[in-house]
């Protein structure tokens, strides 16, 4: 649906409302601490049941929606798909009658380019290399620890400044508010102006600069031992920083930038697939790192933050020597640099194959 002048803001937006729905979810539990004993069962009942009303809202909105333009005009029902464009963009004009021409070549073009499609091709030099990358590309986004961080704040600011429940749920609630503005700020002001491989470089070299300082501090300078024993000290305030710092960097680079990332990097023949990996690479890795945080977090102390910040600079390394540029380039020719540098390297030979 969205077109390629703004594909990577629309395909950013993904994290966006992923980081809103954590910012909510953190104060929603913040203001139930506040307001009900401890003892009682609504504490938790109340945070459940809240997740029906946007889960609802999401159900009856998707009433409202035309089915999707590509697949319409796969299922050769042109006047539906040709009223399904219209409604996507507000307008008829004859800008919106070509992309519909262009649509219907491109739907024919795919169906072509798709047919015979086996699993031996997948295994090809090219599209092995694609596989990879998308595997790689969602599996640091998970190793970045900033996931972790989502689903086990509280824990972590215990470490960092042991308060009491409230006081680290309060922390945890402002380190997701940090998560929207960033994020909202990456979506709406940068996704479009920026290179996706130098912000994904760069993003990851200062968020390992962020957790390699914060393991520093914690190990020269721990909390205190008793939960809320003198407040919260200067090393304390300092590692919360870095954490806040950390959490601006991820959502302006490895949060947002995977989703638009790994769809441009596949060509027609294979994105689906590629797509695929990718995310269940992310959802894969998002288990076994929920899964093993707390027992990082009782076991290593300090060392959770070193061993996060070990990962970011390991990705940062990975994305410079690996990834490459695909901002401002359509999917064709972002497929037809790497096929000529195919070609270049004699791994195949155009002319003999006839491809």
């Amino acid at each position: 649906m969205a077109p390629k002048e703004i594909r990577g803001r629309i395909g950013s937006f993904f994290q966006m409302f992923y980081t809103i729905g954590i910012f909510t979810s953190y104060w929603v539990d913040y203001a139930v601490l506040q307001r009900i004993s401890p003892h009682s069962p609504s504490q938790w009942q109340i945070p459940i049941a809240l997740q029906i009303i946007p889960a609802g809202l999401l159900g009856f909105g998707c009433l409202t929606l035309p089915e999707s333009v590509r697949w319409l005009t796969k299922k050769g029902r042109h006047d539906e798909a040709w009223t399904s464009l219209q409604w996507i963009r507000a307008d008829s004009s004859s800008s919106t009658m070509e992309e519909m021409e262009e649509i219907r070549t491109g739907v024919e073009m795919e169906r072509h380019a798709t047919e015979g499609l086996t699993v031996k091709e997948l295994t090809e030099r090219q599209n092995l290399s694609r596989l990879g990358t998308a595997a790689a590309v969602f599996t640091a986004q998970q190793a970045t620890g900033a996931t972790a961080f989502a689903y086990f704040g509280p824990q972590y600011f215990k470490l960092l400044v042991n308060g009491s429940a409230a006081k680290n749920l309060l922390l945890t609630a402002i380190f997701g508010a940090i998560k929207v503005a960033a994020c909202g700020f990456f979506v709406l002001f940068l996704s479009e102006r920026v290179g996706r491989r130098q912000v994904l470089i760069w993003g990851a070299v200062f968020m390992a600069a962020c957790q390699i300082s914060t393991a520093a501090v914690v190990k020269a300078k721990p909390p205190p031992a008793k939960v809320g024993d003198g407040g919260v000290t200067s090393s304390g305030i300092a590692t919360v920083a870095l954490i806040y710092l950390f959490v601006i960097a991820y959502n302006l680079s490895w949060g947002p930038l995977p989703w638009p990332y790994v769809s441009e990097i596949f060509p027609t023949r294979i994105r689906e697939i590629g797509i695929a990996v990718g995310v269940s690479s992310q959802w894969l890795f998002n288990f076994v790192f929920s899964l093993t945080t707390p027992y990082m977090i009782t076991n290593m102390g300090w060392g959770t933050f070193l061993l996060w910040g070990l990962f970011d600079a390991v990705i940062a390394v990975f994305t410079f020597f690996f990834l490459k540029e695909t901002r401002g380039l359509s999917l064709e020719e972002i497929v037809h640099n790497d096929f000529e540098e195919v070609r270049d390297h004699k791994v195949i030979d155009v002319e003999d194959n006839g491809k």
